[in-house]
């Protein structure tokens, strides 16, 4: 059976994560109010803006701005998005 949680992002009852994506008090935070769908969005989302924005994971700096924008996406601010990145569903109808 599925654990279900009330998801930051989607204000709703939503399957919540197995375990937490990482140790510590944001990892617990995040499997206690993120949906799995949320979170599988934030981890395509953030791929997108490690390779778009160049980022190094080893530059403190750069880890910082990606917790900042999964701060901002999961809670549903407005968060930076990968420039020139059109969803498929927006590119599609932009042919017709």
């Amino acid at each position: 059976m599925s654990r279900h949680v009330f998801c930051c992002k989607y204000q709703k009852e939503m399957e919540g994560l197995d375990r937490a994506p990482f140790p510590g008090p944001v990892g617990q935070r995040i499997f206690d109010s993120v949906s799995k769908q949320a979170w599988q969005e934030w981890t395509a989302h953030q791929t997108m803006l490690i390779n778009e924005k160049h980022l190094n994971m080893m530059d403190a700096q750069n880890r910082k701005y990606l917790q900042e924008q999964m701060d901002k996406f999961l809670t549903g601010d407005d968060y930076e998005k990968a420039e020139g990145y059109v969803p498929p569903s927006e590119a599609s109808s932009d042919k017709d």
